[in-house]
């Protein structure tokens, strides 16, 4: 009971603060009100500008059609780190849009309380017994799912980001497409590396039950291949500090036939990539990595590592409040048709993409990411 009523608080006192940063005026639904405005961005290279155009032609149909009054929420699985950026993003969207809306993470699960699978699931169904109309959120797993079609059954739009629920009623997913992500990494990598053959080693994961990471990993190995390569898969260990992750891809790269021409690292710990080639004395190995992760930046400055893969947090944030939006004020199916160039044909995946960053444009890079107020 008292987990419940802080939650009801937090999102009360959030609630508040993003209605205080949207629209002035009361809105009637149906009340023409100030248009949207998206604030400006200034120019960088880095600037997704495909992704920026279509959420311009989203808001042109939208201020087409008379402003209305919106609740929403989105339910994150927590609220710094990797998803700080949602964050600012989300509560950006909503003040721009003028809904009342508010961004939260699970309570913190303890060690015989619910899990925090189910505390999202209790927050989803307080979200609509509180009257959102429309609900993000980034799912844990599949134990997500009932809750969602829950929620679609009482009338709220559900869309995902970040972690995507196809086996449920949402909407629309919004975020990365792994296997295009690992794909792209793999070919940044390729005019680095010698003419095949050659053994590329992927710092990734053979475990399908991970479903973004294996994805990725697929995707990287089928570019290598298709290009002539041999791509061998060095099961990431997260667990613990660096020393067996980096010992057992030193063993698989001593080992390789052909040898290993360069390396693939896929996640926030690709900077082990690096420790690795060191270890196993072949520290020219071309190395391209995934993420922004402190030390990754340290050796892309060292130009150890060639450049890095960055997932658009930010975007997925600031999307998906426009995107519930939308499917209130024009449809769900005027809504896809705007985002027609971020979706395969007939799907329901928003692909926001992902930034290539060299290791020369680095500077560049925080410039843009700090022009968003999402310095990672």
């Amino acid at each position: 009971m008292r987990m419940m009523a802080r939650y009801r608080l937090a999102a009360f006192g959030l609630a508040v603060m993003t209605a205080a940063c949207g629209a002035s005026e009361s809105q009637q639904a149906g009340e023409q009100v100030t248009p949207i405005k998206r604030a400006e961005l200034p120019p960088n290279e880095f600037i997704p500008v495909e992704l920026e155009a279509t959420i311009d032609a989203l808001v042109a149909e939208m201020n087409a059609n008379p402003i209305q009054p919106m609740q929403m929420v989105v339910l994150l699985k927590e609220l710094g780190g990797f998803f700080a950026p949602i964050v600012t993003g989300a509560n950006r969207a909503m003040g721009e849009l003028g809904v009342t809306g508010n961004v939260l993470g699970p309570n913190t699960a303890t060690e015989n309380g619910p899990t925090s699978q189910e505390l999202q699931n209790q927050q989803i169904g307080q979200a609509v017994a509180d009257g959102a109309e429309g609900i993000g959120v980034s799912p844990f797993d599949t134990s997500n799912a009932a809750a969602l079609d829950e929620a679609v059954a009482n009338g709220a739009h559900v869309v995902t980001l970040d972690t995507d629920a196809s086996d449920s009623q949402r909407s629309l997913y919004v975020g990365s497409l792994h296997g295009d992500a690992g794909g792209t990494a793999a070919t940044t990598l390729l005019p680095m590396l010698p003419p095949p053959p050659g053994t590329v080693l992927i710092h990734g994961t053979t475990l399908p039950d991970w479903a973004d990471g294996y994805d990725r990993t697929v995707g990287a190995q089928g570019v290598l291949a298709a290009a002539g390569y041999t791509p061998l898969v060095s099961q990431a260990v997260f667990a613990g500090d660096d020393t067996f992750d980096v010992e057992w891809m030193r063993s698989q790269m001593v080992a390789a036939d052909p040898p290993i021409v360069g390396m693939v690292g896929l996640f926030n710990i690709s900077y082990r990539c690096v420790m690795a080639a060191d270890a196993a004395g072949t520290p020219d190995l071309p190395i391209v990595a995934f993420d922004f992760d402190p030390r990754t930046v340290d050796f892309m400055r060292e130009g150890r590592i060639k450049a890095t893969h960055t997932q658009r947090q930010y975007y997925e944030g600031y999307l998906v409040p426009y995107i519930l939006y939308g499917i209130k004020s024009i449809g769900l199916d005027a809504t896809k048709a705007i985002l027609g160039p971020l979706m395969e044909e007939g799907g329901s995946e928003v692909n926001i993409g992902i930034d290539v960053v060299p290791s020369d444009k680095i500077d560049d890079y925080n410039d843009f990411l700090a022009s968003i107020g999402s310095i990672q």
